[in-house]
């Protein structure tokens, strides 16, 4: 059975992974940067740590990372050092396959639009967005370098149900999520990929032609939960990618004030 290393596995969609991959196949090693049950202590920014879970693994699923928004001292370390050491470790002991998390935020300031496809150039929202174009960047640059298959998967709202009216477009169901991951982790078309993870939704405006040629078929739709909304009242910024953190309240200073 293929070894699967997922780091973050202790977050949300760490947790969705960990509850659906085992029944598609995968054997799971799962890491975070505090032990939990069913996961194991390793910090993605140390060599040394990564040099003890990374060895027999086949595939690595790069979930951890500083998850929403922060000042730049905070996303430099979990999100650039912590990102940089999980490739290199791939390099180092021979991993062949990479599926990286990416984010919506690394185009968040690009309106959206119809079939808007999944390579569509970098407009970050926020540092965190600056982040993800970094990893999307280095995925490149292993991929062509040293070989190493690399998926990364600019994930837009991934929860168990649609939370606002935005997410109607761009939810990532909990089983979609799964089917997307495994997807990159079997796909033989795979070399290097940007996808949009996204679900089949009624108003989805990003396109699944990349994701659908590695093989992924979403199975969901947020558009049965759109009467169950409480706030169905879209935003004005919900015209960009990136919705709310493409405002202003997520500037540099904003933001550093709020931490």
């Amino acid at each position: 059975m293929t070894t699967v290393l997922v780091t973050g596995a202790a977050g949300r969609v760490g947790r969705f992974l960990r509850a659906s991959l085992p029944e598609l196949g995968w054997q799971l090693r799962c890491t975070d940067v505090a032990a939990a049950d069913g996961v194991q202590a390793a910090d993605v920014t140390s060599a040394r740590a990564l040099d003890e879970v990374v060895p027999g693994a086949d595939a690595i699923v790069h979930l951890a990372a500083q998850p929403v928004e922060a000042p730049w001292t905070v996303i430099r370390e979990a999100n650039l050092e912590g990102c940089y050491q999980v490739f290199e470790a791939a390099r180092r002991h021979g991993v062949r396959r990479v599926v990286y998390a990416s984010s919506n935020h690394a185009v968040g300031l690009t309106p959206n639009e119809p079939d808007l496809p999944a390579g569509t150039p970098p407009r970050p929202d926020t540092l965190y967005g600056v982040s993800k174009v970094f990893g999307e960047a280095l995925g490149r640059y292993y991929a062509e370098r040293y070989g190493i298959r690399v998926a990364c998967l600019r994930i837009g709202t991934c929860a168990e149900t649609p939370p606002n009216v935005r997410a109607l477009a761009t939810w990532l169901s909990p089983g979609d999520c799964a089917r997307l991951v495994d997807a990159c982790l079997r796909s033989s078309d795979l070399d290097y990929a940007i996808v949009w993870g996204v679900s089949a939704n009624t108003r989805r405006t990003w396109s699944l032609a990349e994701a659908n040629r590695l093989g992924f078929v979403p199975q969901d739709d947020a558009e049965e939960f759109a009467g169950a909304l409480a706030d169905a009242t879209p935003k004005p910024s919900d015209d960009l990618v990136g919705g709310e953190f493409s405002s202003a309240d997520y500037g540099i200073d904003e933001v550093t004030a709020r931490w």
